[in-house]
This record gives C-alpha cells, sequence and structure tokens, in this order.
C-alpha cells in the first residue's frame, strides 16, 4: 500500500468524476464532483488559515522546505499516477516532480524586500509587503503538478492560502499531492477540490478570494477575468501560446534538428509555449522538413507506462479530435504530410506526430495553437517576411531564432512580439526569471520574484524623521 492516504471524499458517493487512462481510453479510477455549495465552507477554512499562516514568514520557509522533500519523497506514488490520467511519459511524470520539488525550496528562499524611500522630505517611509488572503489557483490537464506548484509555491511563499482546482481530466495526482503537504502544511493553507464547471468559474468568481490565477484557453481566461472582476479580485492568467521558431540562412539544419524537434513534440505537443510552427529560409525548408520528419518517423509512441515510450497518447478525445479537424483541414487546402497525419489505429488517444508541408499559411494549424503532435513548416524569402509571419498571431508567449550567428540570431529576436524569446533552443525556463505573454497569451506575471510580489500587496508606513513630532 502507498505510505500517502487520499483525504476522505468531501462529496457523496453519487458525485464522482470518471477519469479516464488517455492510453486506453477506458475509466480507471475516480475523483469527487464537489458542488458549488462546498465552496463557501472551503473558502472559509482558507481564510480562517490565512490569520496565522501570513504572521510567520520563518514558520513558512520551513513547511515550504518541508513540502519539497516530501514532494520527493511520494515520487514513486504520484509519478505513476500522473502518468496513467496524463499520458506523458513515466521520465517526464519524474520530472514534473522534481520540477515541483524545486520549485517550492526556490519560493521557501524568497521573501519580499522593505524598501525605504527617500524622496527629499523630512520623513522616513517605508515600503512593506502584505499578504493577499486566499487565492484560487485552477490548473489546466497538460502539467497538472508543475503548473500547480508554479501557481501555489509563490503564494504560499508570500502569506497566502490557496484552493486549488486541477483539470477534471487530471485530479488524481494532484489530489494525492494535496495528501502528501497536508502532512507538511497547516489545515487550510492548500486545498484542493475536484469536478466539473462551472465549479473553476464559481472559484473564481467567490467573494471570499482575493487572486486569481489561471492557465488554460483564451475563452476560458475571460470567463475567469470576468468572474474575478465580480470581487475585484486581482488575476494572473496564462491563456496559451503559438510559438514560432525561425531558422536563418546559416543555420546547422543537423545539429539542431532534435532540439527543434523536442520543443515542438515534448509532451504530445502539450506545452503551451512548445514551437508550433517553422519558418525555414527557402533553400533551406526541403532540409529541414527532411529532418524533423525522419524524427517523427523514428520516435518511440506508446503509452506511458510502457518501457522506452517517448512521446504518449494526447490526453482526451476532445483534443484527439481537435488535432485531427486542424491536421485533415491542412491536408485538405493542399499540405502534405512528410511524416504522419493520421491518428493511430490503436486504442487510446494517439496520433502520429506529424510534419507538414506546403501548408498555406491561412490554414488553422498555423494560425491558432493545435496543442498537439502536428508542426508546420513553412518557407520564407526574407527574415523580414519571417518576423512579421511570426508575429501575424493574436499569441504572443514566447518564439525563438536559430542560426550560427548569435548576434543576428539575437537581433532577429528582439523583434518578436512574445514574452519570452530563445536563441537556438525553446521552451527553458528559470525558476530565477520571469514568466509572461503579450497579446492574448495571459495577463500577469508569474514566475521569480515577479511571482512573489504578484501575491503581495505594498503597504506603505510614513513616520517623521527623529527630532520631529
Amino acid at each position: 500500500m502507498a505510505p500517502y492516504q487520499l483525504a476522505p471524499d468531501p462529496a457523496s458517493p453519487g458525485e464522482r468524476l470518471t477519469v479516464l487512462d488517455p492510453a486506453t481510453g477506458e475509466a480507471f479510477d475516480e475523483a469527487p464532483d464537489q458542488r458549488a455549495q462546498e465552496l463557501d465552507a472551503v473558502v472559509h477554512r482558507a481564510h480562517e488559515a490565512w490569520r496565522s499562516w501570513r504572521t510567520d514568514p520563518a514558520a513558512r520557509a520551513a513547511a515550504l522546505l518541508a513540502s519539497a522533500d516530501a514532494v520527493e519523497a511520494a515520487g514513486p506514488e504520484l509519478a505513476p499516477l500522473l502518468t496513467r490520467e496524463q499520458g506523458k511519459p513515466l521520465t517526464e511524470s519524474y520530472a514534473e516532480i522534481a520540477r515541483t520539488a524545486a520549485r517550492l525550496r526556490w519560493f521557501a528562499a524568497s521573501a519580499p524586500e522593505t524598501r525605504t524611500i527617500a524622496d527629499g522630505r523630512a520623513v522616513h517611509s517605508e515600503i512593506r509587503w502584505r499578504s493577499l488572503g486566499p487565492v484560487a489557483a485552477v490548473v489546466p490537464w497538460n502539467f497538472p503538478l508543475q503548473l500547480a506548484s508554479a501557481k501555489f509555491a509563490p503564494a504560499l511563499a508570500a502569506g497566502n492560502t490557496v484552493v486549488l482546482k486541477p483539470s477534471p481530466f487530471t485530479p488524481l495526482a494532484t489530489r494525492l499531492l494535496g495528501s502528501v503537504l497536508s502532512a507538511t502544511l497547516p489545515e487550510g493553507v492548500l486545498t484542493v477540490i475536484t469536478g466539473r464547471e462551472p465549479l473553476g468559474a464559481l472559484l473564481a468568481s467567490h467573494p471570499g478570494i482575493r487572486h486569481v490565477t489561471f492557465t488554460g484557453s483564451v475563452p476560458t481566461g475571460r470567463s475567469v477575468a470576468a468572474g474575478a472582476a465580480s470581487g475585484l479580485a486581482r488575476v494572473t492568467l496564462e491563456l496559451g501560446g503559438n510559438d514560432a521558431a525561425i531558422l536563418l540562412d546559416d543555420v546547422d539544419v543537423e545539429r539542431i534538428a532534435d532540439r527543434l524537434f523536442w520543443a515542438a513534440f515534448r509532451n504530445c505537443g502539450q506545452v503551451c509555449m512548445a514551437v508550433k510552427r517553422v519558418y525555414a529560409p527557402a533553400r533551406l525548408h526541403g532540409r529541414v522538413v527532411e529532418a524533423l520528419a525522419e524524427r517523427a518517423k523514428a520516435v518511440v509512441v506508446g503509452a506511458g507506462l510502457d518501457e522506452g515510450t517517448e512521446l504518449g497518447p494526447l490526453n482526451n478525445a476532445a483534443q484527439l479530435a481537435r488535432v485531427e479537424r486542424y491536421t485533415a483541414r491542412a491536408l485538405a487546402d493542399g499540405a502534405g504530410a512528410a511524416a504522419g497525419g493520421h491518428r493511430l489505429d490503436r486504442p487510446g488517444y494517439f496520433h502520429a506526430p506529424t510534419v507538414l508541408t506546403d501548408v498555406p499559411p491561412d490554414s488553422p494549424v498555423v494560425t491558432e495553437e493545435q496543442f498537439g503532435p502536428v508542426l508546420p513548416v513553412l518557407p520564407y524569402g526574407t527574415v523580414d517576411e519571417a518576423v512579421e509571419a511570426a508575429n501575424a498571431t493574436l499569441f504572443g508567449l514566447g518564439g525563438s531564432v536559430w542560426g550560427t550567428d548569435l548576434d543576428r540570431a539575437e537581433a532577429v529576436a528582439g523583434r518578436l512580439e512574445c514574452g519570452t524569446a530563445w536563441i537556438n533552443h525553446h521552451a527553458e525556463l528559470s525558476l530565477a526569471q520571469p514568466f509572461a505573454g503579450v497579446k492574448e497569451s495571459g495577463v500577469g506575471v508569474a514566475g521569480g520574484p515577479w511571482g512573489l510580489y504578484g501575491n503581495l500587496s505594498p503597504f506603505v508606513v510614513h513616520r517623521p524623521q527623529e527630532g520631529r513630532q
């Protein structure tokens, strides 16, 4: 038996959420399908826990460090469960758990800085920082634990409490994580709730919530923001991307092919900041397509728990249908599949790793976020044309430029309309850096000290200087 036990279900036996294994498409477990009427009690407990949690920064830091140790120790229970409900290879589940523990440690060592205002007046003024109160964290299914920790670690470090709602597709590992952390955090400091919509929307609009942090689609993000506005709660929204990779004419195709492939296909392409479009110089276009197609045909696709699997299934039937629809539309409009182009004839939500060529630039697989293992490769004539095409999207999360002349590549990267630009790599983030998008990719900043301060409110204290009354 696993050493960690889930908390008793708050829902009645009839209120259940069926969880499917994306490698088979079959049900394998259940979670509580909690109801709106339970939110008042949950948020009230979070508010009561906040009263003491906010008062002792040293105790918070110690609890977060203990939490990191507990997460690592629970890896053998968490990782297989995460793979079973999400679909990713087991090695990637362990990596997600490691990232969760690392983020807890990073924020345990973070503290807001009290600052003095020197403005020439005979007044001593200090900027101090106060926590906000209960925070709602609503998390999608692609990185359930990693994205949860990106929200709750800075919120807890800042002295807030958190109510965490995972996707109904991936509730199990998050519930288990909540049980693991219940041994290291005071009661009510972190509460996991599970259920179908509109549970997340109702949580975001609850009057007791002071900050809503959400990762997901643009339409849902708009709804979350509207709900949060009813209580004037702060919002942080990460709403996806349509990241472009621009290959310059001096790029070494074979040298960068592996990095570029995995920047697009890791986690079966279900990464908000994955490469979703490649722009290659016309004279190199064929070589780029060939190199990526070669890797797509060779990658081992299978169930995440199977040894040797490199690419798992898509997480759910709706996402598989979306990827199929975008691919079929591109092929119908004249694109060719250099690799893949179809779902796999097997149980579960598997789609062949697909590299598309001759794709019309206005095809939805180019203009929208496909969020799956399908990559269009488009030729360009001049760098100006490539930059214009890369920026011709409503998204602005990330982008990358690939080439041998790093100064030239950096100059091109500086023209991209996005929150993060990489050179000769993509989708690599440090815990210390800010993470934010422009345009419809989001509102607010996560990561690093910016993520900490986003969970705090400034409190200014003025007093006369010594000798003055």
